[in-house]
């Protein structure tokens, strides 16, 4: 029995409806020829999305912190050839390289079998079904959750602590996680923490609120530090950063005090001496410079 044009056009409605709800389909990720995925959790469900381009950020581009590179790429060859190696924890201040520090492991290691899932924080709680999905797959996976912080009754904090715990949510063999905090304890600090504290036999016991806090941080096996520059290792970075950018785009840029002093005031204007401060400075001031080379009537300028 044909079924009237009501009855059509309400099973209309419920498909549209449900499209918007779904996720759409996605073919199954092809970890050969792709280097890094999205996890992007929805209504009923999550999918990996392949990232089409990754930043070509390289590990000797990043200036000021050989210290932080150095542990990161220890630790992620270690886990690459199979050997034991930990899970991840970078911490500090804002703009200091972080994040960038993973992508340009991602561009070193990519061909020797190393590959990134992006998570944010609200969906760690879906970690077991990405274990699932990669668990046996033959490369490498860093699970990497960026500016992570939690707070206090999360449903995701728990997940992740289980994950790092190798309990219930453990992670498979094929896979580290690496997280990026300005918090080294992922969770807010407050003056009455300490309130619980006590000696005991000349050390000091916290009390269970900051033990809470810090049980969260020491499953990350591998602490790295990101700090604020001095100013002359803020100085340098931004010489460095000019001479590239100036050879990049075959500019004559001899450095000078008045490069120094605006320099110096620009960091004094971000309230912050970082790699990201000095990069940024520097694409100003070259840039301004090739603007002023460039412009009509300028010597050397192009017509």
């Amino acid at each position: 029995m044909p079924l009237d044009a009501e009855l059509i056009a309400q099973l209309r409605r419920v498909l549209s409806a449900a499209e918007k709800v779904l996720p759409r389909p996605l073919p199954e990720i092809d970890w050969s020829a792709c280097l890094a995925a999205n996890w992007r959790r929805h209504s009923f469900a999550g999918t990996l999305e392949p990232l089409p381009a990754v930043d070509n950020i390289r590990l000797e581009d990043l200036l000021g912190i050989d210290r932080q590179k150095q542990l990161l790429e220890e630790n992620t060859r270690q886990f690459l050839r199979g050997f034991p190696a930990n899970n991840v924890l970078l911490w500090g201040s804002r703009g200091t390289g972080k994040s960038s520090v993973i992508r340009a492991l991602l561009n070193s290691y990519g061909d020797r079998g190393l590959r990134i899932i992006q998570v944010d924080k609200d969906d760690l709680v879906s970690l077991p079904d990405i274990f699932l999905q990669i668990g046996q797959e033959p490369f490498r996976f860093i699970i990497f959750c960026d500016d992570l912080s939690f707070e206090p009754g999360e449903k995701s904090y728990k997940v992740l602590k289980s994950a790092l715990d190798g309990s219930v949510y453990a992670a498979p063999a094929n896979t580290l996680i690496y997280v990026t905090s300005n918090r080294r304890y992922l969770l807010p600090e407050y003056p009455t923490d300490n309130l619980g504290a006590k000696l005991v036999n000349n050390e000091v016991h916290h009390g269970e609120g900051v033990e809470e806090k810090i049980s969260l941080s020491d499953r990350f096996g591998l602490w790295v530090a990101f700090n604020v520059f001095s100013q002359d290792q803020y100085l340098r970075v931004v010489r460095q950063c000019m001479e590239k950018l100036a050879c990049d785009n075959r500019l004559e840029l001899p450095w000078d005090e008045e490069i120094e002093k605006e320099a110096i005031a620009w960091s004094h204007e971000k309230s912050k001496r970082c790699g990201r401060t000095a990069l940024q400075f520097a694409k100003r001031w070259v840039g301004r410079a090739l603007l002023a080379a460039k412009s009509p009537g300028a010597p050397g300028a192009s017509l």
